[in-house]
């Protein structure tokens, strides 16, 4: 039986990470400086973190290309956008986006869109492979979308190494 080891990173993990280490009595260390921006820092790292900022900023300015309406983190959407990154990078497969959406509208958003991916390794290569696909730019591009949650989850053993989770809604 394959064990997983699964590092997930979004808003807040940094602290969960310093928190889990201090209770452990281990030192947490944060992400090297790599010296570029953070849509290119690679997620292939136990300790890499998300810029969940830079994330929604890049999206909300692609947004108001298009003539759309930027969006806000939210603190629920995100929990659930790092909580199924992390069931995908265990399972070692992305989810169905329509059972994700389902357990947002069940949050009290509606309409709800998802992005669920798996091997791109940095922001800008999601970013990218996402606006390059039919579904899941328009998921990006959600009209009525406001609010959003973005994370990942390094899977070492995987194939893909790398689970995104993007969650839009109003």
């Amino acid at each position: 039986m394959r064990q997983a080891t699964v590092t997930i990173r979004g808003l807040g993990s940094g602290l969960a990470l310093l928190a889990a280490g201090s209770l452990s009595g281990c030192a947490t260390q944060l992400p090297a400086a790599t010296g570029l921006p953070s849509l290119y820092q690679p997620m292939t790292a136990a300790d890499a973190h998300l810029d969940v900022a830079t994330a929604r900023d890049m999206i909300s300015a692609y947004r108001a290309r298009t003539g759309q309406g930027p969006l806000q983190i939210d603190p629920a959407l995100q929990k659930l956008a790092e909580a199924e990154a992390v069931a995908m990078a265990a399972a070692d497969r992305p989810s169905r986006a329509q059972t994700v959406k389902s357990a947002v509208e069940r949050l009290g958003y509606a309409p709800a869109e998802a992005n669920l991916s798996a091997g791109y390794h940095t922001l800008a290569e999601a970013f990218s492979g996402w606006r390059d696909s039919p579904s899941h730019n328009a998921t990006m591009l959600a009209p009525s979308a406001t609010r959003m949650g973005i994370a990942t989850a390094y899977a070492p053993g995987s194939k893909y190494k790398v689970y995104w989770a993007l969650l839009v809604a109003k």
